[in-house]
């Protein structure tokens, strides 16, 4: 078969870097046609450098990259550094970037890419806030049809919220992106809290990465060290849940995953519970399914396929 053709939309953040990693890793299954930046952990022009400096890291500087929405489309911003330190990639050294965004708008790129490009040949991962493909669905909503799937690591229901009790971060930055999105008709898979924090980086696990012995490798071990700090005090866990690497992971091996579909709401008005991903698991409100959403994965298999595809890298 030939590889699945995608666009990662991200706001980097040490998670998100391993996610871009493990995509280009995976050439025979994998082309990224493209990154396209969004504000979120950071501000637009951190999450934009770090891009390129993963790029630069991989030895993948040929992909274009696209920079887009700073600010959620309503709200002030609400950023993630004490999480991912002031960078938004501390932990591990990488290179300074020579590669710049190019001078489109990543908003406008989506579109235009989507319209040139056969209808339901490109899929969209996204790992931070859905500002950039709300404020496209917006401009161009024909675009909705023309999305194979959008894969996104976003949202909670069994497991609560990491921002608030009840919302998951990229959801509670901007839930009236998510909103849009939800509502657009677009074929969705769903990677919440509920399967991420089941794949936790143990410190035997970081030992294997750094046993990998590669540039990449040791910078990926360095930076979920830093990230998984936070994490580390907050859960009392044996490690800190990787979040983004699934959406990449699920579109390489699928059969790790399990769950089903569901009708996912996003609430955008209530003080107490905005950016809640309403997931009605039990189907009991008869709104029709719009999203594939993973309840259940396997972690062992999960970090074997990240190990072997992490040793490709240099």
């Amino acid at each position: 078969m030939a590889p699945t053709r995608i666009i990662i939309d991200t706001d980097p953040g040490q998670d998100d870097a391993v996610a871009i990693l493990l995509a280009l890793a995976s050439p025979e299954q994998l082309t990224v046609e493209a990154i396209t930046t969004v504000g979120g952990n950071t501000g637009i022009a951190n999450t934009t450098r770090n891009a390129a400096a993963i790029l630069e890291l991989a030895g993948r500087a040929d992909i274009p990259l696209y920079q887009g929405c700073d600010d959620p489309l309503v709200r002030a911003p609400i950023r993630g550094e004490h999480v991912h330190g002031e960078s938004g990639l501390d932990g591990a050294e990488l290179p300074s970037p020579k590669k710049q965004a190019e001078a489109q708008h990543a908003v406008d790129f989506l579109i235009e890419k989507l319209r040139a490009e056969p209808a339901g040949s490109l899929t969209l991962v996204t790992l931070g806030p859905m500002t950039n493909l709300a404020t496209a669905l917006r401009r161009a909503p024909d675009i909705a049809s023309r999305i194979a799937r959008v894969v996104s690591m976003i949202g909670a229901c069994f497991e609560g919220g990491n921002i608030t009790p009840n919302a998951e971060f990229n959801a509670y930055v901007d839930p009236d992106a998510a909103a849009i999105v939800f509502e657009a008709g677009i074929p969705m898979v769903v990677l919440p809290l509920d399967v991420t924090h089941q794949v936790l980086t143990t410190p035997s696990r970081l030992a294997r990465l750094r046993g990998i012995g590669t540039k990449v490798a040791d910078c990926v071990a360095g930076m979920l060290g830093f990230s998984g700090r936070f994490d580390l005090t907050k859960y009392g866990w044996d490690g800190a849940p990787l979040h983004d690497p699934c959406t990449v992971v699920w579109l390489l091996r699928s059969d790790l995953f399990t769950g089903r579909e569901v009708n996912v709401a996003v609430e955008t008005q209530s003080p107490l519970c905005v950016g809640e991903t309403v997931v009605d698991y039990w189907r009991v409100t008869g709104r029709p399914a719009n999203a594939l959403y993973m309840r259940h994965v396997d972690a062992e298999g999960f970090f074997a396929l990240l190990e072997e595809r992490l040793a490709r890298l240099p």
